[in-house]
């Protein structure tokens, strides 16, 4: 089967032809699939002294279950389509959600940190196998004029993840433990499978040949274009948010409460962005590439010069959220007008550049904490996120 840029005009239909039930019901199951699937991935920022205590090691080693989890997830992206070619994506999606199952139980379970390792690399597999598919199958759900606000609802898994799991893993770790809090993840992920199973129909696999359509992809002048404003622009922000801590530390007077404030602050701006991204995405494409990433350059310019005033501060957070917030709804919206006929490879090869920004961004803004300051690092991630918001215009006009 071929999708095409006219069936993304088409309303989704069941088997036999037959009219399914709302869309967005199954819309809602993937985004719930993807907020089992992010809090499992960040709940060890919010546990990391105490899984460290538990396992006998210092935090730097426990921390590389982050690692490992964005490095096995970059490998999966662009190669979960050519390993399981024919398999129905509502299946695959499934079958991904239990991987989860089965890294939270393991993780939970591990009486030594190699296990633990494992199970984190389990979880980059179904995160990045997930997320690689979830354009495709969004894709032949809804009409392509609703596609931005359906891949926003598939976003709010990401905010709702990004606001509570952190939170939430640290008060009922404290209360509970850590290890009760990973098998309190994995019964989110059961709901997720079950309702993913109940309410998506069956989804036949999209476009050519994988690895064929994988190298095609690749080599296309425009997505080569987009991904590398994928890897700007995420790979800034991550080179500043991964350091935001040592940056807010430098406003006088600072506390740990009103750090934390900024957090919050930040989270639900994310919110926000991803709620007025969908919209945006679908009337004004071009414009939404071009001024997430802008802003996105201000607002991390704007916290490293002016650190000295908090109310200034929280507001460049503020805008710093917003437009991150929307930025995957917008790449992803992107990513599907620039290759109707490939949404398979090309959400595949977006959703590997992401992973591989987290880790790019990361190390180059610690070589530039190190070698120089914090406030260097902003500043070359914010040039880098407006590098890539040009670059995304150039790219293709969508």
């Amino acid at each position: 089967m071929t999708l095409t840029s006219d069936d993304l005009r088409r309303p989704a239909v069941g088997v036999a032809g037959r009219p399914t039930r709302s869309p967005w019901f199954a819309v809602g199951a993937v985004g719930l699939g993807i907020f089992a699937l992010v809090t499992s991935e960040f709940l060890p920022a919010s546990l990391l002294p105490r899984i460290a205590a538990d396992m006998g090691v210092s935090e730097g080693v426990a921390g590389q279950a982050v690692t490992a989890t964005a490095i096995m997830g970059a490998i999966t992206a662009p190669t979960i389509a050519i390993v399981v070619p024919r398999l129905d994506r509502r299946r695959l999606l499934a079958i991904l959600i239990v991987l989860a199952v089965a890294s939270d139980a393991l993780v939970a379970a591990a009486p030594w940190y190699p296990l633990l390792l494992l199970g984190r690399l389990l979880l980059g597999i179904a995160i990045a196998g997930f997320w690689a598919m979830a354009l495709a199958v969004v894709g032949q759900l809804v009409s392509g004029d609703k596609l931005g606000r359906a891949m926003t609802v598939v976003n709010l898994g990401v905010s709702l993840a990004t606001v509570t799991a952190v939170p939430v893993g640290t008060y009922l770790g404290e209360a509970w433990g850590w290890r009760p809090v990973f098998w309190l993840a994995a019964g989110v992920a059961v709901v997720a499978v079950i309702l993913l199973l109940a309410w998506v129909p069956p989804v036949p696999p999209a476009g050519a040949p994988p690895l064929r359509a994988l190298a095609d992809t690749a080599r296309s002048r425009t997505m080569i274009l987009g991904m590398t404003a994928v890897l700007l622009v995420a790979g800034g922000h991550f080179a500043a948010f991964t350091y935001v801590r040592p940056a807010a530390e430098r406003v006088p007077g600072i506390t740990s409460s009103s750090l934390a404030l900024l957090l919050t602050i930040f989270g639900i701006a994310a919110f926000v962005g991803t709620m007025l991204a969908g919209p945006l995405a679908d009337r004004r494409l071009r414009v939404g590439v071009l001024v997430a990433p802008l802003l996105i350059g201000a607002a991390v310019a704007t916290f490293a010069l002016a650190s000295g005033t908090y109310t200034l501060v929280a507001i460049a957070v503020a805008a710093w959220g917003v437009a991150f917030g929307g930025l995957p709804t917008l790449v992803l919206t992107w990513v599907a007008r620039a290759e109707p006929n490939r949404l398979e490879p090309a959400g595949s090869l977006a959703t590997a550049m992401f992973q591989v920004a987290i880790a790019t961004g990361a190390a180059v803004g610690g070589v530039l904490v190190d070698a120089f300051d914090v406030r260097a690092a902003l500043l070359v991630a914010a040039v880098a996120a407006i590098a890539g918001g040009a670059l995304f215009t150039r790219a293709r006009r969508v």
